[in-house]
């Protein structure tokens, strides 16, 4: 008897975990098609000959380190200047900090919040700054663009109202910095390259986001948790809003350095995730009457297993029971290796090689995410800050 209610439980563990590695093969494979060039987009702007008035929105909080050098290169645009307004909301950045911006060509906002988000810093640029703007651009502090990208999103945004562009490492100089590099470019194989491939939205970021003036402001005063990116994101879907992926408009992010930083970051995203669910599965019913696929795959989305946490406990359990009930063995061994195939395809050809070589880092990172699930809050109100370690 006890050996069947274990069977039971044995393959109970394994249907669960093996919906969230079937999610994950199944657009890895699908990242492999073709992918036509979006010439819908380089027709109509070759029609319209627009040039797009931009508003380019930096929430900085406490990002003395990196918004100077950031700002500068912005301004290195090619695209021309009376037809962007570069805007930096700034919180709580030093004095110092503020002087040298002021002396930018810029729009500088000095708010001070009881309780500092970037939602609150983006709806405060958006009652303070007056224009007559087309779209709205979201960076972080760290954010570094080319010269061309205002040039590239201009072209899109004769099309698409919502846009995410390709955001990528700008430092490999330690094994946490390497794999959070990986996990960004495994993310946006399958949460944006993929999905759009077969017709679905892209997931949003957080960063190197571009919307319409007016569908941004109709909905960045609905955003009240710290995980602002993924509110935004399921307001646009419930709305059915086509979000397109632009994997060579790229924005150079700093990934984390140092553990505590990766933790911190991570205990944000797993919160904003849990919340994201949580708010998201009332709306099921409806959004599966009214067609909206993209808001149910989303849900679906928020409710798989944190891909780092899949792939530790998944080897754990295959080596356990290999040891414990070899009989039982096979089919753990065959998900995990399903689940490393479709990493390995999602990771960019030129990062695979020097991510395998990190990938004993990744017991000691996972286990200090496992410590942020007791520290979960599903109301998610906090702003979680992550600090620059350059």
């Amino acid at each position: 008897m006890i050996w069947t209610i274990l069977h039971i439980i044995d393959i109970i563990l394994w249907l669960i975990i093996a919906g969230s590695v079937a999610y994950v093969v199944f657009f890895a494979l699908i990242s492999l098609f073709y992918d036509k060039e979006d010439n819908v987009a380089r027709h109509a702007a070759a029609i319209s000959n627009q040039m797009t008035k931009f508003l380019i929105l930096y929430p900085a909080y406490n990002e003395d380190r990196v918004i100077i050098h950031a700002v500068t290169q912005f301004l290195l645009q090619d695209y021309p200047k009376d037809h962007y307004t570069l805007t930096v909301i700034s919180d709580h950045m030093q004095p110092e900090t503020n002087e040298i911006l002021k002396k930018l060509p810029i729009t500088l906002l000095t708010p001070t919040f009881e309780k500092s988000s970037k939602a609150k810093a983006m709806q405060y640029a958006i009652t303070q700054v007056q224009g007559n703007f087309d779209n709205v651009v979201i960076l972080d502090a760290d954010n570094v663009v080319r010269p061309e990208f205002l040039s590239q999103l201009n072209i899109l945004c004769s099309v698409y109202d919502a846009i995410q562009c390709h955001r990528c490492a700008k430092n490999a100089n330690n094994d946490v910095a390497v794999l959070d590099g990986a996990s960004e470019e495994i993310n946006n194989t399958i949460f944006r390259k993929a999905h759009n491939r077969l017709g679905l939205s892209s997931a949003l970021i957080g960063s190197g986001m571009c919307f319409s003036y007016k569908l941004f402001k109709e909905n960045v005063f609905k955003l009240s948790t710290a995980g602002e990116d993924r509110e935004m994101e399921a307001l646009l879907l419930h709305q059915e809003v086509f979000i397109k992926y632009a994997p060579d408009i790229h924005v150079f992010d700093e990934k984390v350095s140092s553990q505590d930083n990766f933790q911190r970051q991570r205990m944000r995203w797993m919160t904003a995730q849990i919340q994201s669910l949580l708010s998201n599965i009332p709306k099921i019913p409806g959004a599966i009457i009214h067609g909206k696929i993209n808001f149910i795959d989303k849900t679906i989305q928020q409710a798989l297993i944190p891909r780092s946490i899949l792939i530790l406990l998944l080897g754990g359990i295959s080596i356990f029971i290999t040891i414990a009930v070899p009989a039982w063995c096979e089919k753990w061994w065959v998900l995990f290796g399903l689940l490393a195939i479709a990493l390995f395809i999602a990771i960019p050809s030129p990062l695979r090689i020097q991510s395998f070589k990190k990938v004993f880092s990744i017991p000691g990172l996972v286990l200090r995410m496992l410590k942020n699930i007791l520290h979960i809050n599903r109301k998610n109100t906090d702003f979680i800050h992550t600090q620059h370690d350059t």
